[in-house]
């Protein structure tokens, strides 16, 4: 993305181009965008990581595998930014002090998840390991860990708000339809990217694909609200979905 591109953009959200320039800056200096010799500005090598995490909101099934019953652990006391932010992207949560738990039941089993932990920043002396086996009472408080009631609620209210603005979307001008596509799409896709991703025991999985699907489909509205701008500024729009640095820096 060209500067002025950018600085365009800015001024649909009132951002002052000098916002823009300042935030450009220090997201260059910390490594989340990098900018070749034309002075456009794409995602930078920090961002890789966090942009793979956020790529998959549209094949979450393809991230996980059948529950059965197993726990993926990480064991110690984590601190630090981005090691807790880390645990954050993939929904563990405590059980005791010094040790926090997710199902086990993402792609790859408890190999992948230290790697994706690692590449986000959990430090690699950091034990991650399987825990099975364990008595029914602590199983039974560690299914409770995530609030699947606002959690399903959640997914029920964002579908709404999809489809009312897909059918506000046709009314608006051409400026008012790209603000509201980016801000809306943009937080049901921080919704769907920061998804505890739980297995069917405690999550319908059609309630969160009811979601993937509205949003597939939002994300085409909203590309196309966005396409005449993005040509102007000699900007092919894309099919695949790059890095949103709202996410990246969030997490980094």
């Amino acid at each position: 993305m060209p500067v002025r591109a950018l600085v365009a953009a800015g001024a649909l959200f009132e951002v002052e181009e000098n916002a823009v320039r300042v935030a450009l800056a220090r997201l260059l200096a910390a490594g989340l965008v990098a900018r070749d010799e034309r002075g456009c500005y794409r995602a930078g090598a920090r961002a890789a990581a966090v942009g793979r995490q956020v790529a998959r909101w549209r094949r979450l099934d393809d991230a996980m595998r059948p529950w059965d019953g197993g726990w993926v652990g990480v064991v110690g006391s984590v601190r630090g930014r981005r090691p807790l932010q880390a645990l954050r992207f993939l929904a563990f949560r405590e059980l005791h002090p010094g040790l926090q738990l997710r199902p086990d039941n993402l792609a790859g089993g408890v190999a992948a998840v230290r790697d994706q932990l690692m590449s986000l920043g959990l430090p690699p002396d950091v034990p991650v390991l399987g825990v099975h086996a364990l008595d029914a009472e602590t199983d039974a408080r560690a299914r409770t860990l995530w609030d699947t009631v606002a959690l399903r609620a959640a997914y029920r209210a964002t579908c709404a708000a999809l489809a009312d603005s897909e059918r506000r979307l046709a009314r608006l001008s051409a400026p008012e339809a790209m603000v509201e596509s980016f801000l809306l799409g943009g937080r049901a896709i921080r919704q769907l990217v920061l998804d505890p991703l739980l297995p069917q025991p405690l999550v319908p999985a059609a309630e969160r694909g009811a979601l993937v699907t509205a949003m597939r489909r939002y994300d085409r509205i909203g590309r196309a609200t966005w396409a005449a701008f993005m040509r102007r500024f000699d900007v092919l729009p894309e099919r695949r979905a790059p890095v949103d640095v709202r996410l990246v820096e969030s997490a980094a």
